[in-house]
């Protein structure tokens, strides 16, 4: 995919071989929030889902890279959801999973790279986000993308404290 190359990172495909860190992200219980995973993930069931994951996106209504450094660490994860052929449109997630590769530009270039391929390959018409009012840093790197907030949605997420509320963004191709 030379199309998802950048000048720092590129984003690939998913191997066998991200079970480990895959299963470490999955399992990270800070991060649940983001995701609204609320049980741990075996190593079985994402062996399963490593296994399936070259499922055509048109098949699967999804797509899942990884985020790679030039020298080929993994760093994260960016993912198209809810990928909806008929109205043109899908929802684009990302996770830099270590707190030190954050702030250094590699989630801006993964989310320009994933956003051009959905709007040039698979030819959609918008893409969109859900971001909590209270994660500054995505607020920033997706509004930093050409993504604009068109709507909060109201004690939308529970945290195990209190309700939360959720911006949507969203990105039309011009």
């Amino acid at each position: 995919m030379v199309s998802l190359k950048g000048e720092h990172i590129y984003l690939r495909a998913l191997e066998p071989e991200d079970l480990n860190f895959v299963h470490k992200v999955e399992n990270d219980t800070s991060l649940w929030h983001l995701s609204d995973t609320q049980t741990p993930y075996s190593r079985f069931l994402i062996k399963k889902y490593l296994e399936n994951a070259q499922q055509d996106i048109f098949e699967a209504k999804q797509l899942r890279l990884a985020i790679c450094t030039n020298d080929d660490n993994t760093i994260g994860l960016i993912d198209v959801f809810d990928f909806n052929v008929k109205n043109k449109r899908a929802g684009i997630g990302i996770l830099i999973q270590d707190e030190s590769d954050r702030y250094k530009g590699y989630g801006r270039e993964a989310l320009k790279l994933l956003s051009d391929y959905c709007f040039k390959t698979l030819h959609l018409h918008q893409v969109y986000a859900n971001i909590s009012e209270h994660n500054k840093a995505s607020l920033k790197l997706f509004e930093g993308n050409g993504f604009k907030i068109i709507g909060l949605k109201k004690d939308w997420s529970f945290d195990g404290n209190g309700f939360l509320n959720e911006y949507i963004l969203q990105r039309i191709n011009d």
